[in-house]
């Protein structure tokens, strides 16, 4: 006889097929036959609906889930928070966040950092900012994620000093924290400091990727300073691509 943990494992294998049709109608038809959701099977549809456009009907089957009496988890709210501002929707996407807390389910870095993106990504990046900084104050450490979203966001709003700030409060930068630094100072015009620092990078033991050199070399181009370009900063070998 089929009991709700075959039925979520149905469930699951069904949304990792991209099967999300299949497995609502899975859903729907153990609910009928009375036997109850857990988080784990409602949670996994919720996260199919948000990663086939579906909002809407994420959201619908969140609000069942309250009905039955099924408390959403933190998974079930990161995939609702990211499946929002996806769709721009970032005051709705920061509401559910508001939900979340309020209903005793404490965000975690993961959720921050998808509406800290959300609110970057809307050109909002002070929203993002205060979100930091509540982190901090709720005892969380900020992920490389975190400290990459922020200042790409202040770069992609022309703010290079906060950027920078940003950039000077990580204790670990990684080369995509370096690459973004890179790009944003030569779309904000000054890529004298792009080459400082990609001179003092060929120098220090951080391993340059192909986008690294990429950058550098289009935002030299786009400088339209052909002085610039003297070669003497691009050295070293570029790093292999498969064939």
């Amino acid at each position: 006889m089929l009991n709700i943990v075959t039925y979520t494992s149905l469930v699951k294998g069904l949304c990792n097929l991209g099967r999300w049709s299949d497995a609502a109608g899975l859903l729907s038809h153990f609910i009928k036959r009375e036997i109850s959701p857990n988080v784990i099977t409602s949670t996994a549809l919720v996260d199919a609906f948000v990663k086939n456009g579906k909002v809407l009907e994420a959201k619908e089957l969140y609000e069942e889930m309250i009905r039955m009496s099924i408390e959403p988890d933190i998974v079930t709210y990161s995939s609702l928070i990211n499946g929002l501002c996806m769709q721009d929707r970032v005051d709705e996407a920061s509401e559910m966040f508001g939900l979340m807390v309020r209903r005793g389910c404490f965000p975690d870095v993961v959720s921050y950092n998808t509406l800290i993106n959300g609110f970057c990504k809307a050109k909002r990046v002070e929203d993002g900012m205060r979100l930091f900084r509540e982190m901090s104050q709720r005892g969380l450490v900020s992920s490389t994620v975190t400290y990459n979203t922020l200042i790409q966001g202040f770069f992609e709003a022309g703010d290079v000093d906060m950027a920078q700030e940003v950039f000077r409060q990580m204790d670990s930068p990684d080369i995509w924290t370096y690459n973004i630094l890179l790009g944003g100072l030569c779309d904000n015009g000054e890529v004298e400091k792009a080459l400082v620092m990609f001179e003092d990078l060929q120098k220090s033991e951080m391993e340059l990727d192909i986008v690294t050199y990429t950058t550098i070399i289009h935002g030299m181009c786009k400088s339209a300073n052909s002085s610039t370009f003297s070669g003497d900063g691009i050295t070293g070998t570029l790093p292999s691509t498969p064939n």
